[in-house]
């Protein structure tokens, strides 16, 4: 990582994507009356371009205008002085993209991770993985209820920033807090991740309800043991219980577990009705549908019972259908609550 001068107010979102720039786009709002240099990088020249002749993201953020002195850059070093680096990539580039910036990213900088996933070959957390490309055990994330198109309009939004101590956290949280965009602080990094990853293979199973009309009664049973199976992997991996009943768990899990602008949910409405995995993930990339195999197998590799979770992933697998999951479900043994 890089050795020159720190610009502790200049902030650079890692990913032109809808997420990333809505949160360049709070950022930039969170400045208040203190300029603020924030930094949009994307991946293509061609995407600044349209950037810069219609102000606006058409490919993710359709009919939002992005606010005058947000820069727009295709070229890696403009990140090089900025105090706080946002990665927002999808969770399986998250490594290969903290390698390919090692060079630029300030040593002094905060970095956040801003994916909701697990590591697909290991089951690592993902500021984990960033972590050992940066050669850094500080590594921030953000997580929570939050839309992409909903933070860029300006709507009030709620989310969890998780580091690795309680300064740390109040700092970047105090830092990209705005008029409309509050974050919470956290040192439990274990459980919001967990959450952030969980809570869409949750909200899978949400769809899947929906599509195979087994009624609403059938999502709240969903919500409520589904949330039982986060805490008991996330204090199996040295979380903390209560976390999974925050923002990062169950309010990120109503959000997309109920909302259509979910891809997770739509994905898993598509499999109730009776579609293929692939065809019912289309275009989309759905995080869900990665992390509900990962998590399985780290379950049953820790001897945690997860049985909404392993039904995902066997449905998604190709080896349930619906039914025959719901039946099994339902036919678990009685015990406690």
């Amino acid at each position: 990582m890089s050795e020159r001068p720190l610009d502790a107010n200049s902030v650079a979102v890692i990913g032109a994507g809808a997420f990333g720039t809505a949160l360049a786009v709070a950022a930039l709002q969170a400045g208040g009356p203190t300029p603020r240099r924030v930094i949009l990088l994307s991946r293509r020249e061609s995407q600044v371009e349209d950037f810069k002749t219609s102000g606006r993201n058409e490919d993710a953020l359709p009919g939002i205008a992005l606010p005058e002195g947000l820069i727009v850059t295709a070229e890696p070093d403009a990140i090089e002085q900025a105090g706080t680096v946002l990665l927002a990539v999808p969770s399986q580039a998250q490594g290969e993209m903290a390698r390919a910036l090692l060079p630029l990213i300030a040593r002094r900088a905060d970095v956040v991770v801003c994916a909701k996933g697990l590591e697909r070959e290991t089951g690592r957390l993902l500021t984990e993985v960033v972590g050992e490309q940066l050669h850094r055990d500080d590594i921030a994330v953000l997580s929570g209820p939050g839309f992409a198109a909903d933070i860029a309009r300006g709507l009030p939004t709620a989310m969890t920033l998780a580091a690795a101590s309680a300064e740390q956290a109040h700092a970047i949280a105090t830092r990209l807090s705005g008029p409309t965009f509050r974050l919470y602080a956290s040192t439990d990094r274990v459980g919001v991740q967990l959450g952030g990853a969980l809570k869409n293979v949750l909200a899978i199973a949400c769809g899947i309800i929906e599509g195979a009309g087994l009624g609403e009664s059938a999502r709240a049973a969903m919500i409520s043991r589904g949330l039982a199976e986060m805490s008991r992997l996330v204090t199996a991996r040295g979380g903390v219980a209560d976390t999974v009943r925050g923002l990062s768990g169950l309010g990120d899990l109503v959000l997309t577990g109920t909302s259509h602008q979910s891809r997770n949910l739509r994905y898993g409405i598509a499999l109730g009705r009776g579609g293929a995995a692939r065809e019912a993930a289309g275009r989309e990339l759905v995080e869900g549908a990665l992390a509900a195999s990962v998590a399985a197998q780290d379950a049953a590799a820790r001897g945690i019972d997860m049985p909404i979770t392993q039904a995902v992933a066997a449905i998604i697998d190709g080896g349930f259908d619906i039914r025959a999951a719901v039946d099994a479900l339902m036919s678990r043994p009685i015990t406690q609550e």
